[in-house]
């Protein structure tokens, strides 16, 4: 679970936009880059390389 106080204060890595909680999927989702950067035990993985492409579905 993600401390929702981290969202004032993280950005996306690559483009410094705001990241959104999806709480059911437990990732910080970024709209602009439509990646979503999973959360592991409550720390944020803000790696492209841990991050999935996300469709327009999902966000």
């Amino acid at each position: 679970m993600l401390d929702i106080k981290l969202l004032d204060i993280i950005a996306c890595p690559l483009c410094k936009g705001k990241l959104s909680y999806k709480k059911n999927s437990n990732e910080l989702i970024c709209k602009f880059d439509h990646l979503a950067y999973p959360v592991i035990d409550g720390i944020p993985a803000l790696l492209k390389v841990k991050a999935r492409t996300i469709t327009s579905d999902e966000e």
